[in-house]
């Protein structure tokens, strides 16, 4: 059962599924269950690969589009808030503090707009293009949510009122293993060589923004790790169109 607390309280809070018609009894701490986000990942990478197999009858671009459309309603556009917000804040601040102000504003600017539709054009045509996107999916998906975690283990908190601030004092062992198993489990659907490129370059996009997020505000925020995540699953979605 705790299993399943968990894993129910990472879905609430990554997704909008309704998982809370199930009334199972969630766990006291949020940070209980940053284990099982690469694994929230992988079920929003078949829901997407759903449909693209259900839709692929139409166009390869069509059903990319039908199948990012799903993902982000599946997701609530969690993941875009955050990239659209830090695309703002990092790009129209000059100090500190004026980032941090912008990324707590609700309104969306021009930075955050051409964020997130090249983003976006990015993910279409590289699932469009990719000669297995039923894989394609679900890696990038379960790679991105680890490389949240990995963000989140290693990067102190830039607000100490965030969500974020909460996550970052949780015990990092079993989000760190948690990760580790999922991304492992995904990876193992690839050819040695694929699943080696994916692993870095999950690692080197994890390592860059968090190198950004220490340079322009301190530390991370949840819009920091959802610009985590959406990089990541764009880029890896990217690399593995040609495999």
């Amino acid at each position: 059962m705790k299993f399943a607390r968990e894993l129910a309280a990472a879905l609430m809070l990554l997704t909008r599924l309704p998982v809370w018609r199930l009334h199972l009894a969630l766990p006291q701490r949020a940070g209980d269950a940053l284990w099982a986000y690469p694994l929230v990942g992988a079920l929003v990478g078949l829901i997407g690969a759903a449909m693209f197999a259900l839709s692929h009858r139409f166009g390869a671009v069509p059903a990319a589009v039908l199948t990012v459309a799903v993902q982000v309603l599946t997701t609530g556009a969690l993941h875009e808030d955050g990239l659209a917000d830090m695309a703002d804040g990092f790009g129209g601040g000059a100090t500190r503090e004026r980032r941090l102000e912008i990324m707590r504003d609700s309104r969306v600017g021009s930075y955050g707009v051409v964020a997130l539709i090249l983003v976006m054009l990015l993910r279409v045509s590289a699932i469009a293009q990719a000669t297995h996107p039923i894989l394609a999916l679900i890696v990038a998906a379960t790679c991105a949510r680890a490389a949240m975690l990995a963000v989140l283990a290693t990067t102190p908190a830039a607000r100490r009122d965030g969500l974020a601030s909460g996550l970052a004092e949780s015990d990092r062992a079993p989000m760190l293993v948690g990760g580790a198993v999922a991304v492992v489990m995904a990876l193992a659907l690839l050819p040695l060589g694929s699943a080696l490129a994916v692993m870095a370059l999950t690692l080197a996009i994890a390592a860059a923004l968090r190198w950004l997020a220490l340079r322009q505000i301190g530390g991370q925020t949840g819009d920091v790790l959802g610009s985590v995540c959406a990089l990541t699953e764009a880029a890896v979605l990217l690399l593995l169109c040609g495999h």
